[in-house]
C-alpha cells in the first residue's frame, strides 16, 4: 500500500474509534454518575432481552456488539501488519477500556458478554483482512 492510501486508513481508523467510543462509552448526551455504574459478570444473558424486550434488541444487542470490532480486527490486520494473536489482545484491550469507561462514568452496564463478543468481532475482522490480504503476519 503506498503511503497515501495508509494515510486515508489510518484516519479513516481513527474517526472509527472515536464513533465507537462516542456511542459505546463517551455517549456526550447522556448524564454521567461516576463510579455508579452496573457490572453484569454472568456469562450469556443477552437471551433475556428477547422475553424482555423482544428478539430484535437481543439481535442489535449480539450483532451489533460483533459487528462494531470487526473494522478494528480488520485494520489491524491489513493497514497495521499486526498478527492475528496480537489484533485479538488488542481488541479485548479496546473492549475491556469500554467496559470499565461505562462502569466508572456510568453511562452503560459493563457485561462479561460484551467482552466475548467485541473480541469475537475482532477476531472475525482479522480472518477476513487475512484472507483479504494474503501478506498479512498470522499468528
Amino acid at each position: 500500500m503506498n503511503g497515501k492510501n495508509a494515510a486515508y486508513a489510518r484516519i479513516v481508523f481513527i474517526v472509527y474509534v472515536v464513533i465507537l467510543l462516542t456511542i459505546t462509552a463517551i455517549r456526550p448526551w447522556v448524564t454521567y454518575h461516576f463510579m455508579d455504574g452496573r457490572l453484569n459478570t454472568s456469562l450469556f444473558t443477552l437471551y433475556k432481552f428477547v422475553i424482555d424486550d423482544g428478539a430484535l434488541r437481543f439481535v442489535y444487542l449480539f450483532f451489533g456488539n460483533i459487528l462494531w470490532f470487526v473494522p478494528f480486527g480488520y485494520y489491524c490486520v491489513s493497514y497495521a501488519k499486526k498478527s492475528i494473536g496480537l489484533t485479538v489482545l488488542m481488541g479485548l484491550g479496546l473492549s475491556l477500556l469500554i467496559e470499565t469507561l461505562q462502569f466508572v462514568l456510568g453511562t452503560g452496564i459493563s457485561e462479561v458478554d460484551d467482552l466475548i463478543l467485541n473480541t469475537l468481532g475482532c477476531l472475525i475482522g482479522a480472518l477476513i483482512a487475512r484472507v483479504t490480504h494474503k501478506g498479512s503476519k498470522t499468528n
